[in-house]
Formats: structure tokens, sequence, C-alpha cells
């Protein structure tokens, strides 16, 4: 307890608890030394925790008419002239009972609330380990969440405490393991109370957990060793994963992708990716040219059998264009076939720009590669024209370059022998960066010298629609689902 809590206990007339039906209250408990025989205690005692009632508006409903009653309670106290200390274990505005009377009387009378020692911090008091550390993010959960939003939320994040444990302490296991991290968990109970217990969650007997307990992922900056850095020691072998930083950076990542970026000991990729990776205290990074993709590949699984974890870093979504196939055929070679590889799925470039323009994907669509450098442009002649005689939207990746500058009024040429000229382009450039450019033109007025390496393509299908919306300041572009009949 604070010094300013023990001071309004000693100046308050009444003393005021929550508790469950059989009375015993752990706030009341903590203060116990600070009562006097003279405080009048008014025990606030919940109708329901976790049984089930017949009330008539349910749990919720007995629950906000036993707030309505105990806050009249105290207001019958305070009107009488006298001064109420609500008692609150942990801090009264954290996940605290008492917040139900703050909303409920603090407009109507004058209102101190001392902040307390959170469970978080007793928590992490008691393990002896940081919580975070320099730019590290914590985030902190109720356990009661469902399974799939608190597996999210954990493999996103660096640092989290999971609060209200108890019966669901399962779940929460599952959740932890589900995202990879059940070995990093630890598990406090009662934190700075008698009957206090730490140790590893996953050693956790799940009939043995009350509902005071917490689980806690600490930070992952390693400890101070007095010595050089070592390598990890695992009783696994390393990994390697490919992930996807979408278009631009930390707002089209998945939180799949967050927590294997932040789990990795390396990152590998083309260092204009890596750079949008955030810096983490001992993570080491292997940026390169883009143009060493199968180098790239074999360097990562080298690392990964040295027992490194690693994450090889792609733009969009690695799968498109991108890193997960250089890293699959070098990791089909008989040196690496015991090193695990996963694919993660990214935003891709065409879904990005296609959202910015409204859903001109919404039909069925190709998507194509403009850059004759991993292939003959007689193949992308063929395909564009098989695809553009299907009807079909198409998605053009790499359309242009410095050294490519001929490719996109090759293909607009092609194109116009199957589509209209007034058939909508759209244009997206740096889509989720500083330089986001999202612009439509006809096919027939397409300039190549307006696009560049930065650029995606759309062209729409003959079913694709452009509409002028709110007052014809807002430009949208579709494809209806529907295809007419013999068309």
């Amino acid at each position: 307890m604070t010094v300013r809590a023990v001071e309004v206990i000693a100046a308050a007339d009444v003393v005021a608890y929550h508790s469950a039906r059989h009375g015993r209250s752990i706030a009341r408990s903590i203060a116990a030394r600070h009562l006097r025989a003279d405080h009048i205690e008014e025990p606030l005692v919940y109708p329901v925790t976790t049984e089930t009632t017949d009330h008539p508006g349910g749990y919720r409903g007995a629950l906000d008419d036993f707030y309505e009653e105990a806050a009249a309670r105290l207001a019958a106290h305070l009107d009488a002239g006298r001064t109420v200390a609500v008692l609150a274990e942990g801090d009264p505005l954290f996940y605290g009972s008492y917040q139900h009377m703050h909303k409920r009387l603090a407009h109507r009378y004058d209102t101190e609330v001392i902040p307390g020692v959170t469970s978080v911090s007793a928590a992490a008091a008691r393990l002896g380990e940081p919580l975070v550390e320099a730019e590290e993010v914590l985030t902190i959960l109720p356990g009661t969440l469902p399974e799939e939003e608190l597996t999210a939320r954990l493999a996103s994040t660096d640092s989290a405490v999971v609060m209200k444990l108890g019966r669901t302490f399962g779940k929460v296991r599952g959740a932890l393991e589900r995202s990879g991290r059940l070995d990093e968990a630890r598990y406090v109970e009662r934190a700075t109370m008698d009957g206090e217990r730490t140790g590893r969650l996953a050693d956790v007997d799940p009939e043995s957990v009350p509902y005071f307990s917490v689980a806690v992922l600490p930070s992952r900056v390693a400890p101070l060793t007095g010595g050089p850095a070592k390598e990890p020691v695992r009783e696994a072998s390393g990994e390697v994963v490919v992930v996807g930083t979408g278009p631009a950076g930390p707002l089209w990542l998945t939180p799949e992708t967050r927590g294997a970026l932040a789990a990795a000991d390396d990152l590998v990729g083309y260092t204009t990716y890596v750079d949008r990776v955030p810096h983490r205290p001992g993570q080491r990074r292997h940026g390169s040219d883009n143009r060493v993709e199968s180098e790239r590949a074999e360097f990562a699984l080298e690392l990964a059998r040295r027992g490194r974890r690693v994450a090889v870093v792609s733009g969009g979504d690695p799968g498109v264009f991108a890193m997960a196939t250089a890293v699959l055929e070098a990791a089909s070679q008989d040196a690496y076939e015991d090193i695990p590889v996963r694919v993660l799925p990214g935003v891709t470039a065409a879904n990005a720009a296609a959202a910015r323009a409204g859903a001109p994907l919404g039909h069925d669509y190709a998507t194509i590669s403009l850059s004759d450098r991993l292939k003959p442009w007689e193949v992308i002649a063929e395909r564009l024209a098989a695809a553009a005689a299907a009807d079909l939207v198409l998605a053009l990746y790499n359309p242009g370059s410095r050294s490519r500058t001929w490719q996109v009024g090759k293909a607009r040429e092609l194109l116009l022998e199957h589509r209209a000229p007034d058939t909508p382009v759209v244009l997206g450039r740096d889509v989720g960066g500083p330089e986001e450019s999202v612009r439509v033109v006809r096919l027939g007025d397409l300039d190549p010298a307006e696009v560049d390496m930065r650029t995606l393509l759309i062209v729409g299908s003959s079913q694709t629609r452009v509409v002028r919306r709110r007052g014809g300041t807002e430009q949208v572009v579709w494809t209806p689902r529907r295809y007419p009949e013999g068309g």
C-alpha cells in the first residue's frame, strides 16, 4: 500500500470493500492492520461471481443492479457527511471493481483516486525479470478473450501479461502454445500475498490455478551475462520463416508476421525491406542487394542449420513474385531437408492497390509480371493475350524500371487488341508509403512514361466499372461479381 492510501484510510469514516458471497475480501485483508474499531465497514457482496443466475437480465443484469444498489449505499454515507474509503486490490481503475462505483458517484461527489501497485508490476517484481525494455511493447490481455484473439495478440507483441486465469487457464495455455511462446511464459499466483507461487507456465497443473493469477511473457531483451554474446542454445533446431511486410510497413503486417519478426534471431532480406522492421536488441540483420535471391536463401538456411531462428523478409506477400520460392527451392536440396521452413502470408501489392481504388479484383483475375529478366518476353506476351482474350482483370507487376522502358507500351498494344480504349486502368504507386499515388486512366491513354518499378497496374475487364461519388470528388473502380449470361 502507498503512504497516501494509508493516510486516506486513517481519515475515513467508512471503509467499503467488495467480496464474493463467502464474505472474504482480499482488499480488506491487505488493509486490515490499518482499520480501526470505530470504522464503519460497508461490505459490498457480489450476488454472483462465476455462477449462473435467474435474474431476468441475466448475469450482466444482476451485476448492474448490484452496482446501482452498492453506489446508493455509499451515496447515503456521503450525503450524511461521512468520508468513504473504497478499498481495491491492485489499482482502482485497472480491471478493478471500484471503477463501477466511480462511474456512478465521481460526478456527484468530490473524489480522489489513489493509484496502487497493479498485479502486473507485482508479478514482474516477484519473477525478477524486466517486462519491457527500450522500444518493446507490453500488451495486457484478459484471459476471457476467445482463444483465436489471444493467439493473435500474443503472437504480435513483445511482452504480455494475461490476467483473469482460473477457468480460462486452458485456453490461455493453448494460445501461448499456438503462438509459439509457451516456453517463454511464466506463471505468478497471488503475487506478494500468502500462498504466492511462481514458475514456468508450461509446468502448471490447470486444476490448481485460481482467478488471482497471471501469465507473463517477460522482455525478450537478453540479460547481461558479463561476457560476449553467445549463440542461442535450444533443444530444437533452428528454422526459417519467410514473411512479407506488405507493400509498405507496420500497418500492413499481420499479427503472425509481427510475432515471427520479433522472435527471430536473424533477419535476412533485401536491405530496403529489412529496414522496414524495427530494430531489436540482440537481433542480427543481414541486408543485401535485390538480385541475390538464391544466395540469400542459402545463407538463411545455413544460419538455421546452426540453430538460429531466421526471418527472411520480403515485401508484399512472400509467395507472390518474392522470396518464398527461392527459399523453398534452396531448401529442397539434400543439405537442408531437415530445416523447418514456414511461409507466412502478407498483403500483396495487387490487393493493396485494389483496395485503395475500390474493388477492381472483385471477379476472376490474372497476375502477371512484365519483367523479362527471368522469362522471355514471348512468354509474357502469350500470357497477356490469353488472359485478355479470357476477359480477366489483370494485375501487372514489375511493369518498368530504368533498364526496362518499353514493356508497358507493348503490353498496352497487346491489350488493346482485346479491350476497348476506355477500359479503366488503376495505377497504384508506392501504395501505403509516403509517396502513395492511386490514379485511374483509360487504357487508350496509358502513358508508359508515368509507370516505374514502384507502380502496379490493374487493367479492368469488359465488366469493370468506374463511378464518381461524394459530389464527384471520389472515383471508385469495381468489377461486378456477376458476369452476363452468354458474355
